[in-house]
């Protein structure tokens, strides 16, 4: 597979994040490798600590020219300065924020394993659809496997995402039709992030 074909890593933060430690080892991954663009995914509902930690990966991320979204809180969006949003929620609230973003914003939907909602998403105005999980046990919902993933690129232009449960055999398989790995647990429960994103990046061939 050429450079140009290879998919692009979309890095995913970890759930928490300890402000002292983390900004330090994203950007020792930010600097190790292309990435193409950054998810600020907090479990926190603390309005003080998403804003403290947006303000920590923006300056990370734009000093480096990645472009930085956040996880479900629109309203943060302009808040901090981002450049857009990830949606959970299907295709539900695409068009509504799309609206209210703007044109310029990335706006990004997660649809599991479901043909119908990024089609959906796609057609309300997303930039990308994510599907996944792609791998292990994780959640109750169905994997979104390869059959997925191989229609949407033949048949759809809107780019695809592939995410959770990655390791390198998911990645050698996925790679030809996929456009993005979303990348983030799978590295950073590791003590080298660096060093497992390098590994992860080799197996697209």
């Amino acid at each position: 597979m050429s450079e140009a074909d290879k998919p692009q890593i979309y890095l995913v933060t970890p759930p928490e994040l300890d402000l002292d430690v983390f900004p330090t080892r994203l950007a020792q991954v930010l600097d190790s490798a292309e990435v193409a663009c950054l998810r600020m995914a907090l479990a926190t509902r603390d309005e003080d600590k998403i804003l403290r930690a947006g303000d920590a990966l923006r300056e990370v991320a734009h000093a480096r020219d990645v472009p930085l979204v956040i996880e479900t809180h629109v309203l943060m969006v302009e808040r901090l300065g981002l450049d857009g949003v990830h949606l959970t929620d299907g295709a539900r609230s695409v068009r509504t924020v799309r609206k209210d973003l703007g044109a310029d914003a990335i706006v990004g939907a997660f649809c599991g394993a479901s043909r119908h909602e990024g089609i959906g998403a796609g057609e309300a105005g997303a930039d990308y659809v994510a599907f996944g999980p792609v791998g292990g046990s994780l959640g109750t919902g169905a994997l979104a496997d390869q059959d997925l993933f191989g229609w949407w690129s033949e048949m759809i232009e809107i780019p695809v995402v592939a995410e959770a449960g990655l390791d390198e055999d998911t990645i050698r398989a996925l790679a030809p039709m996929t456009d993005f790995f979303a990348i983030g647990e799978e590295i950073w429960r590791q003590e080298n992030a660096a060093a497992a994103l390098k590994k992860l990046i080799a197996a697209m061939g």
